[in-house]
């Protein structure tokens, strides 16, 4: 859990883990800011955690590999410790408002990942517009060319497979590319069934 404007426990524990498995030559040079302390105390300030995702972002296509698969380590371990009975009544849900009740559970889950991030869901004919505003990934001083909002795409893929949902997210805006305040995705669902 995040506190009002921190970084939650499960973010930190989800990057250290990204980077174990794609970068684990570097991942001593990380721990300077994710120290085994602080992950232990779900302790580590907002500076170590913009330093990390800084260093991160130079080491070109590994700050992909690493927070696309800090993305799916969040959503498995966020429902890992979900009660059996909430895991159960998401999962008997109907589709349609299972992938309602998922993206509602998204929405808790990218809170505790930085507390000052704030996630607006709108539906529309099946499709729903994702809002993240205060992504901690986003925060750059300088606009750069591509999306930074890898982590979140891939924590909501995976949560969705996570309950027998298959689901496409793109981004349509993003703020590290200064063309929004906000990063902006757009989340379809297939019906079950349905041709890949």
């Amino acid at each position: 859990m995040a506190d009002e404007a921190g970084v939650g426990r499960l973010l930190v524990a989800s990057l250290h883990q990204g980077i174990a498995d794609v970068l684990p030559t570097r991942l001593e040079f990380y721990e300077s800011w994710l120290n085994p302390s602080g992950l232990r105390d779900g302790r580590i300030g907002l500076a170590p955690m913009a330093a990390v995702l800084s260093f991160l972002r130079l080491e070109g296509e590994p700050y992909r590999l690493v927070t696309d698969r800090a993305g799916e380590y969040t959503a498995e371990w966020s429902v890992s410790e979900m009660s059996g009975f909430h895991r159960s009544v998401l999962g008997a849900a109907p589709p349609a408002l299972r992938a309602r009740l998922v993206m509602r559970y998204a929405r808790t889950m990218i809170r505790n990942t930085y507390g000052g991030s704030r996630v607006i869901v709108r539906w529309r004919k099946g499709v729903a517009e994702v809002d993240i505003r205060g992504s901690i990934f986003c925060e750059v001083r300088e606009p750069v060319a591509d999306p930074l909002c890898g982590f979140y795409v891939a924590a909501i893929v995976r949560l969705m497979h996570l309950f027998q949902l298959d689901a496409g997210v793109t981004t349509d805006h993003c703020r590290a590319t200064h063309e929004a305040t906000g990063c902006v995705m757009a989340l379809s669902v297939a019906p079950p069934g349905a041709p890949a």
